[in-house]
């Protein structure tokens, strides 16, 4: 047997497994980045369905005569700015779910508002189809903590995986970073109080 035929041996046995490691890698980053755009899917799922129901609630409430004029245009405004946040789910940032979060909060802030203000209207308290958004208001607000928490739970696998080493060298070639984690916006320890007791 010839002496260099074992160096070339070494060689394209070394170069095979670095493939197949390169390979493995990149599949396993596109998958659990997957994992990350579809619970980010979920998420902007769940806000939508509760920007639904807040329009479908301040109908409601501006039939009621003489309600606070400016507390329905704050929450339409808030509403508003809260769907014109979007993010791209494979490349998000650390700035874009904290202004993502804090255009929410500002929604939630109002919602709270508005809902503290019908205490004051009897009748709209008394609104079957008030009553029904406002369960269904309850039910979305859980949805989007459920959903936020299955967020962070699809980061951490992918975050792992690329921030391992010796993944971390592949990541960066391949153009795979770390993905920010879903925090509550500052102040929001207390969750939005959707829930009445009605005298």
């Amino acid at each position: 047997m010839k002496k260099w035929l074992i160096p070339l041996i070494i060689l394209v046995v070394l170069a095979f497994g670095i493939y197949r490691w390169a390979v493995g890698f990149n599949n396993n980053a596109i998958r659990l980045g997957e994992n990350v755009s579809e619970s980010w899917g979920n998420v902007q799922t769940a806000y939508q369905r509760r920007n639904d129901l807040i329009g479908n609630l301040v109908k409601t409430v501006q039939g009621a005569a003489d309600f606070e004029r400016t507390t329905l245009r704050e929450v339409i405004e808030a509403r508003s700015k809260a769907t014109s946040v979007t993010i791209d789910p494979t490349n998000i940032t650390p700035e874009q779910l904290a202004s993502f979060n804090e255009v929410q909060g500002g929604l939630s802030n109002a919602l709270s508002r508005l809902l503290v203000a019908v205490e004051r209207y009897p009748d709209l308290k008394a609104n079957q189809n008030f009553l029904k958004l406002q369960d269904e208001l309850t039910s979305t607000e859980n949805t989007i903590q459920t959903a936020r928490v299955r967020f962070n739970e699809a980061i951490k696998p992918y975050n792992t995986h690329v921030k391992t080493f010796p993944n971390s060298i592949l990541a960066g070639w391949f153009g795979f970073e770390g993905k920010p984690y879903f925090d509550a916006e500052p102040g929001a320890e207390e969750p939005v109080d959707v829930n009445f007791e009605f005298n």
